[in-house]
């Protein structure tokens, strides 16, 4: 068979296996090749502004470019959104003004929920000029409902209906291409904006999907094409004529266009239908899932009376299939992440119909809350719901039953939250410190990290503002405190995308405030991209100037980086760890100062020295333990990952981890005799190559497990190769011809934070939720144990079937850097807790396996911690459970 990664982009027949992110550039190519099959010349404009869920897909376009430009795509990345929505509303006003070079240009904005707020007036502006029936427009939304990655929990439909933007929102990535079809056309058909809202649970999850150039065929039917022209002319009779055929014309338009290609689709049904259950997008795998555990299945629904509706189009929410759907019923149950917004939508079109159900959603009859408004829905949270309607008050066994299920007790172990720190060597170790009793504003970006941190770094911290108003919280403040300074961390691509009119603002209010401008030359916390529109320092500092700042200073790592003949009179430069004086200095100075850290991102440095792109300091820092008295003071000093604490026979101790150390050197600030600079020859040590392993290295296990239904979580520390693992067994799984579905949660884990893969096997595609339910998991591979004991992530764990596989590896986390007198659990403690929760538990040392069986080269700590997923697995298959299991590429272990 042959394989390539290129086939989830260019396989045109057959199943292929993508992420929901790849599943939206997908798209872009699919529409193209469509209407080139149509016959139209058409182009793609994309524009946005990156941030989580969708935080890849600028990067994956970079990736795909020469792919796209065969398909005339142009992807232009916005300084911030609403600019980046208004140039896709240009797109669609090339056929009225001067010579267009193609049929109409079809334009993609993307950015998260948040940013949809800040171009909310763009984009009203843009809907109401409207779209080019051969081009049209889709804005890509990512909502984040837990607030992962977000400083808010956020969801976007009713900001979206308020636009009159009609919406589609998919559950997994064969929805993203089949929606991602159907948008454009959508937006073509109607001459509006059209939308798809994309959560987390969809852009950071994968699955096998089916491509085919029949697959979708987006079809008006019997209806013409739209005649509606796209005007710019937002003034006088044409401002109420524009706004009139979007209630009169246009939205009608999307109702058909939803009839037409079946958008919302009664699931199952019967003559004997009492009870309806009606969900959209990722929700509706939850509800099936729900369904799963409580034991209703297609023919039991049917049995049972109960009716299952997904709605494909969330609004403008179609009267005809909610009446269809709703007929005969005695009740409605909606489930739906936060607000009652399709709950609401139903019950407003059901209003005053003869014989309509009971609609409940939100709560019950008695008013109690059923489903949550708060946070993300998952499988568990549905069930719980459901059996209380299905099994308390219509009285289905399966689901009581379910109510009735043990639930294996566990032990809560006295261990610390894996959060996400500061990588190794991070420029804001350093920038983030303020002096004793200093009030300081967090703000959007990395540097927000302090928000969990003590000491130094966080000062009496306000809190975060909405990415731009960083410091205007101090305006409204400083009228009506004694203190009468106040300093405002802002980042460097912040400034570029609004930050810099809070600056201006400052400076026109005439209040007393420091900006740290942490210039690190890289958005970092969305993938590594560079700012758009990013100035240079001498440019920077030139610009704050004629802004008004009163004074700029500059520290740095490197003063030969700093273009200082091109710096304006009066700015000086100092060293990095002057930082703390000049911030106290700063603060004598009437006005608004700026001080400007000039650090490379850390994560970005290691990426070039990676490849060879900025050369790596040879000289490695060592401890010499005999001296070492663990006291803790490197690890304060310099906030470093690298630093680790280390037992010995001796007591605690100190060590620099050389796989992990980006070579920083600010752990020398401290005063100790222990620390040792190390600066090898120009002679490599030889290195024996360790072979590869042969087919038959490995013996096969006794099968266990179904090969054909089988669930494994692997739970990590993110930016150590758990999800990298997570999709080479996904990805061989899909080779070898099984239905995949994953699930990677990581928030803010590619900083050091907790990191869970959830991977699902199955012989045939099925609607479930990719992330595991309770009791459902057959493999636990636990490559960190703060992690795989967290009781959110064990509950997945079952007593009578999983295989936990365990790494007794230590990996301090960032307390314990800075505080000597926190340590881990005995191993014991997490054995007994494991014990307790799964059928087996077999424990390793994986990163001393990895180092034996691979070796670990200096700066290799990602591939060293593959291996070490990599060893649980083998460890895995060696056991009388074994996981996952099939034919041919794959292999029995995986």
């Amino acid at each position: 068979m042959n394989f390539s990664l290129d086939d989830r982009y260019r396989l045109d027949e057959g199943a292929i296996y993508l992420t929901g992110i790849q599943a939206l550039v997908r798209t872009v190519r699919d529409r193209a090749r469509l209407d080139r099959l149509r016959g139209q010349s058409s182009a793609s404009f994309i524009s946005g502004y990156e941030g989580s869920p969708l935080a890849g897909y600028d990067l994956e376009l970079a990736r795909r470019k020469k792919m796209l430009d065969e398909l005339d795509v142009v992807h232009r990345p916005g300084v911030n959104e609403e600019l980046a929505a208004t140039s896709v509303m240009g797109s669609q006003l090339t056929s009225r003004v001067g010579t267009p070079k193609y049929d109409g240009v079809t334009g993609y904005w993307y950015g998260k929920s948040p940013g949809l707020d800040r171009a909310s007036d763009a984009i009203r502006h843009a809907n109401l000029v409207g779209t080019d029936p051969r081009g049209g427009a889709v804005a890509l939304v990512g909502d984040d409902p837990a607030g992962k990655s977000s400083s808010l929990a956020c969801s976007s439909e009713v900001a979206l209906a308020d636009l009159s933007i009609p919406t589609l929102f998919p559950a997994d990535s064969q929805d993203v291409l089949d929606f991602g079809l159907h948008a454009p056309y959508l937006s073509r058909f109607t001459g509006l904006w059209s939308g798809l809202k994309i959560v987390t649970a969809v852009a950071d999850a994968a699955c096998t999907a089916t491509v085919h150039p029949d697959r979708v065929l987006p079809t008006y039917g019997d209806l013409p094409e739209s005649t509606f022209t796209p005007d710019a002319r937002l003034a006088g009779p044409a401002l109420l004529r524009l706004e009139r055929s979007i209630v009169s014309e246009r939205l009608p338009r999307a109702f058909s266009y939803a009839r037409i290609n079946k958008l919302n689709r009664i699931v199952t049904r019967s003559s004997g239908d009492r009870i309806g259950l009606m969900a959209a997008g990722k929700t509706y795998l939850d509800l099936r899932e729900a369904l799963d555990a409580l034991g209703l299945d297609d023919e039991r629904l049917r049995r049972y009376g109960i009716r299952v509706a997904k709605i494909g189009m969330i609004w403008p929410l179609d009267p005809q299939v909610i009446t269809e759907f709703a007929a005969g019923l005695d009740e409605v149950i909606v489930v739906e992440e936060k607000r009652p917004f399709l709950e609401n939508a139903i019950k407003e079109i059901l209003y005053g119909v003869l014989r309509a159900p009971m609609v409940l959603g939100k709560t019950d009859t008695d008013g109690r809350e059923l489903v949550s408004p708060v946070g993300e829905l998952d499988a568990d949270q549905v069930a719980a719901a459901l059996s209380r309607r299905l099994g308390d008050v219509h009285g289905i066994e399966s689901a009581r039953a379910w109510k009735r299920r043990p639930v294996t007790s566990r032990t809560t172990l006295p261990l610390l939250t894996r959060t996400p720190y500061f990588c190794s060597g991070c420029p804001h170790n350093s920038s983030t410190k303020v002096p004793e009793d200093t009030l300081v504003g967090a703000g959007i970006g990395c540097h927000a990290m302090v928000l969990m941190m003590d000491g130094k770094h966080a000062g009496d911290v306000i809190g975060l503002t909405q990415m731009g108003g960083e410091g205007a919280q101090w305006l409204g403040m400083a009228p009506f405190l004694a203190e009468n300074h106040f300093i405002q961390n802002l980042g460097d691509g912040t400034f570029t995308h609004s930050g810099s009119l809070a600056i201006r603002a400052a400076v026109a209010s005439g209040e007393n405030i420091t900006f740290k401008l942490l210039y690190n030359a890289t958005v970092a916390m969305t993938g590594g991209q560079d700012p758009a529109g990013g100035l240079s320092l001498d440019q920077v500092a030139k610009l704050l100037l004629a802004e008004g700042v009163s004074k700029v200073v500059i520290t740095t790592e490197d003063r030969n980086r700093v273009p200082g003949r091109l710096l304006p009179a009066g700015v000086d430069v100092h060293e990095r760890g002057d930082i703390l004086a000049l911030q106290e200095e700063l603060a004598q100075v009437p006005g608004v100062t700026v001080l400007v850290h000039d650090q490379e991102c850390a994560a970005e440095k290691r990426r070039k020295r990676k490849r060879g792109l900025t050369p790596t300091p040879t000289t490695r820092i060592v401890i010499n333990e005999r001296i070492c008295e663990g006291c803790g003071d490197c690890g304060e000093k310099s906030n470093c990952m690298s630093v680790h604490p280390v037992e010995t026979e001796f007591g605690r101790k100190t060590r620099i981890h050389q796989s992990s150390c980006n070579l920083d050197y600010s752990c020398l600030e401290g005063d100790c005799p222990s620390f040792v600079a190390v600066t090898p020859g120009t002679v490599k040590a030889k290195r024996t190559a360790v072979a590869d392993l042969g087919p038959d290295a490995i013996p096969a296990p006794t099968i266990q497990a179904d090969p054909d239904d089988f669930a494994m979580r692997i739970t990590g520390i993110g930016g150590t190769g758990v999800v990298t693992v997570a999709q080479i067994i996904a990805t061989a799984a899909a080779i070898d011809g099984r239905a995949v579905r994953s699930l990677d949660q990581t928030g803010l884990a590619q900083k050091g934070g907790a990191v869970v893969s959830d991977l699902k096997f199955t012989a045939t595609p099925s609607e479930s939720s990719p992330k595991l339910r309770a009791g459902s998991c057959d493999l636990y591979l636990i490559c960190d144990s703060l992690v795989g004991t967290d009781p959110v992530n064990l509950k997945a764990a079952s007593a009578d079937k999983t295989l936990a596989v365990l790494s007794t590896t230590q990996v301090p986390t960032g307390q314990m850097i800075v505080d000597t007198g926190i340590r881990f659990a005995e191993q014991s403690a997490i054995r007994s807790a494991l014990d307790s929760a799964v059928a087996r538990t077999v424990s390793l040392d994986a990163g001393r396996l990895a180092q034996e069986l691979f070796g670990s080269e200096q700066g290799e700590f990602n591939r060293s911690m593959q291996h070490r997923v990599f060893v649980m697995s083998v460890a895995a298959r060696r056991r009388p459970r074994p996981g996952f299991a099939s034919r041919g590429s794959c292999g029995a272990g995986y």
